[in-house]
């Protein structure tokens, strides 16, 4: 269900969407219905699965760091030194990037960006 999600900056509206989906699989799995009326969080602990928010910032600082070792020549390292600033765009807020979604991700986990290199201090 996440599959390729590192890739993409989820936004609040698609984790939501991806958590409501996962609900469902859990109460199927345990034989709950909506109207059994059973908290996820219960059902949560009872599956013994991480919350879904948890697993896309995972993976996608586990392809942050990949992205990172890789030497600045490699065609993945030069999307990020490409410079968007001239493109024009239409009205309204600016869409959320990639950079902007991990930037996110790293200071919800206190972590900073110049810890890729150190894997004992990353893990």
């Amino acid at each position: 269900m996440i599959y390729g999600a590192e890739c993409w900056p989820a936004k609040k509206k698609h984790t939501n969407k991806i958590n409501v989906a996962e609900m469902r699989m859990l109460r199927w799995m345990c034989g709950y219905t909506r109207k059994d009326r059973i908290r996820n969080e219960y059902i949560r602990k009872k599956v013994g699965v991480a919350p879904i928010e948890d697993k896309l910032r995972e993976s996608r600082l586990r392809w942050f760091r990949h992205l990172n070792r890789r030497p600045i020549e490699a065609p993945v390292r030069k999307i990020e030194l490409l410079d968007f600033a001239h493109v024009q765009r239409g009205r309204g807020r600016p869409k959320k990037t990639w950079q902007e979604t991990i930037r996110s991700d790293l200071s919800y986990l206190n972590l900073d960006k110049n810890l890729v290199t150190n894997r004992a201090q990353w893990k």
